[in-house]
């Protein structure tokens, strides 16, 4: 059997994330797609648009057939970490080729993996303050390999390949070319094809839904008219509360608050009525946004090193959903796998040191905020596949 795997957030799916699936499918000779989706929370450190069952069932209408949730211990990270789960995830589950969204689909993403490889143990040898990690490492590729990192998925795709280099077999990259909309544009144009930034800001303003229907499947459209939405508007008095409230001594415990950035919390809050403000008063070069996002989000849940390694550690694999095929490939994988792999979460899973835990934890939030149980009592989705749905 031929399985591709895709690694996404579909934040919230729509048309280029059906043209992926399309086009992975077709030019790998998939007999089988397994996408390994964000939870409730994504990489940018942001609680995702819909739930995360909501965004498995879209993914298996419009050509998954198996969805299986990246543990926010790997989905709330740097491109490297995000990488290295969801690839290590995806390969654990037999997967042969990765593929994966580019705006350079003839780059040699298999040949640059092995060579930074080999680069990897000396990158971590520079730290200069005046700039992030992220301009640090892509000055070092660029001296190094003439490799200009200057590309959101083009970043994403190279830190795959790197995770994929280190697996004992690796899979097969397939890179595929981006339609038009390029990610992070905020407007939506006339095609058929809009980035899903553009798309969360409409849909959260909620006044033109007919700008919103030609770029994305139906369900999409109908999931985002009548579900509710988290955001972080909604969640700063909460944020505000956590950081004016927590000792400094244990604000320093949350994972990633390095290099003082405590102080700068605590400096900072009593000036700021908004989370935007919060951000740009933190902001300094040596911290991308990006990674402040996350350092919110890890102070709002209380997330420590120890609970990131302890997820990491049990490796679960929850599954959310799937179709006849995918079932047909869940048999198989009981007899060979060797990690959890979960389709209900039962107390014991889902307790603090269970490995489902954290997941439990987190999506807590999101439940009092209206949406229903996200853990317990939910059992995978199954979507009956038509016989003509992946032609």
């Amino acid at each position: 059997m031929r399985i591709t795997g895709i690694i996404a957030e579909y934040n919230p799916l729509h048309n280029g994330h059906r043209y992926q699936l399309q086009q992975a499918r077709a030019a790998s000779h998939a007999d089988l797609v397994i996408v390994c989706m964000s939870g409730n929370y994504v990489q940018r450190g942001e609680p995702a648009i819909l739930d995360k069952w909501t965004r498995a069932q879209l993914a298996l209408s419009n050509g998954a057939d198996m969805v299986v949730e990246l543990p926010f211990a790997s989905a709330v990270q740097p491109a490297d970490r995000f990488a290295d789960g969801a690839v290590k995830l995806l390969a654990a589950l037999g997967c042969q080729t990765l593929a994966f969204g580019s705006e350079y689909p003839t780059f040699d993403y298999q040949q640059v993996g092995q060579q930074i490889l080999a680069l990897k143990a000396k990158s971590q040898t520079f730290i200069d303050y005046q700039k992030t990690y992220a301009t640090q490492l892509n000055e070092f590729y660029q001296a190094e390999l003439n490799l200009n990192l200057d590309q959101p998925n083009h970043l994403l795709g190279v830190s795959y390949a790197v995770a994929n280099a280190q697996l004992e077999v690796p899979m097969q990259l397939l890179a595929i070319k981006r339609e038009q909309a390029q990610h992070g544009d905020q407007t939506i144009g006339a095609g058929q094809f809009a980035s899903a930034s553009a798309i969360r800001q409409a849909a959260t303003k909620g006044d033109d839904w007919a700008q919103l229907a030609p770029v994305m499947p139906h369900s999409t459209l109908t999931a985002l008219q009548t579900q509710s939405h988290l955001d972080w508007d909604q969640l700063w008095p909460l944020l505000k509360y956590r950081i004016e409230s927590t000792p400094l001594a244990q604000l320093r415990q949350i994972y990633q608050m390095s290099e003082g950035l405590e102080y700068r919390f605590k400096k900072v809050i009593h000036s700021v009525n908004r989370y935007a403000e919060l951000l740009q008063a933190l902001k300094t070069k040596r911290y991308t946004y990006a990674r402040l996002k996350r350092v919110c989000l890890y102070v709002l849940l209380n997330i420590q090193q120890t609970d990131i390694e302890q997820s990491l550690a049990q490796r679960p694999i929850h599954l959310l959903g799937f179709n006849q095929v995918g079932q047909a490939h869940l048999h198989t994988l009981k007899k060979t796998l060797d990690q959890p792999l979960i389709s209900k979460v039962s107390a014991k899973l889902g307790a603090e040191e269970g490995p489902l835990g954290l997941e439990v934890r987190v999506d807590r939030l999101q439940e009092q905020f209206g949406w229903q149980s996200q853990n317990f009592a939910r059992q995978p989705i199954f979507n009956q596949r038509k016989d003509d749905e992946h032609c």
